[in-house]
């Protein structure tokens, strides 16, 4: 499958489209430092990482909307104080200036930090839809008092909030399930979306869905034969995946990924997890979490 054939899934499928949970947009400095980590991430990862969409933005905005992406975020990420703001910022216009198209994502981001809920309020008020949080790469404790009171505020106002607390590709201070279980204990109607399916603690993560009501999981990078290779989705878990059909959303990682588009909602099919799932994970459960269709 490359990219051209797309379309064809989601319309064989009856969708008006697909809704990608996971997709990065950036300020160009900012992504051009995130292409240069992954150019580097082979030591990490043992596997080369090459850029599949290393182009201008509007080229990217173009191939996900000649895809049939309906609906996507930025995702944008602090990794150090005094960053979020300005991300925010870039953001909110990011959106704005796409406006007239509606499939821009109003997104967010935080950091531990003085000030982290007054900002994040703010970007509520401003009509953000979705927060990301990654607690990877900013290297940063989720259960830090400075956020207890974000999480709450989230939680509150039900505003979906992707996660990337697995300890994918190369595991942080505070990766895994256990910090960011301790925030779902603390915060239990908080709606977030881990990402990656919690690659590789696939189980715990997927016991987290299983739990609370307004967890989700994202499919970025699952069942590629790139993440195949590293991080195997193990097959008996497979059952519980499929049971839990509302709570699993796409995710792809674009631009990012070392693959095409295509490969990502190839992997899904291939699943053979049938017609239904398939609705459920390429457009309706992001319809309902992220547009409150």
């Amino acid at each position: 499958m490359d990219d051209a054939d797309v379309p064809a899934v989601w319309q064989q499928l009856g969708l008006p489209g697909l809704v990608d949970a996971h997709v990065h947009f950036m300020p160009r400095n900012v992504m051009d430092k995130v292409w240069a980590y992954f150019d580097t991430a082979g030591p990490l990862t043992g596997v080369p990482w090459p850029i599949a969409y290393r182009t201008e933005e509007e080229d990217r905005l173009a191939r996900l909307r000649a895809m049939g992406v309906r609906a996507f975020p930025s995702l944008v990420y602090a990794h150090k104080p005094g960053m979020s703001a300005w991300l925010n910022a870039w953001a909110a216009d990011f959106a704005s200036r796409h406006s007239e198209t509606g499939d821009v994502l109003h997104t967010f981001t935080f950091f531990p930090e003085a000030g982290a809920r007054a900002d994040v309020e703010k970007q509520l008020a401003a009509g953000a839809r979705i927060g990301k949080a990654h607690v990877q790469v900013g290297g940063y404790d989720p259960r830090d008092p400075l956020l207890d009171d974000v999480w709450g505020l989230l939680a509150d106002a039900g505003t979906p909030v992707v996660v990337h607390c697995g300890s994918g590709p190369a595991p942080g201070a505070f990766t895994g399930p256990g910090p960011f279980g301790e925030v779902l204990r603390r915060h239990p109607r908080l709606t977030a979306v881990i990402a990656h399916l919690g690659m590789p603690e696939y189980e715990a993560f997927l016991s987290f869905a299983e739990t609370y009501a307004n967890v989700h999981l994202d499919t970025t990078m699952a069942f590629t034969d790139f993440a195949e290779q590293a991080a195997p989705f193990p097959p008996e878990l497979r059952t519980r995946l499929v049971a839990i059909e509302r709570k699993v959303l796409l995710g792809s990682d674009f631009p990012n990924t070392p693959y095409p588009y295509a490969h990502q909602i190839e992997s899904l099919v291939r699943l053979g997890f049938g017609d239904s799932w398939l609705r459920s994970v390429l457009h309706d459960n992001g319809a309902r979490v992220l547009l409150r269709e």
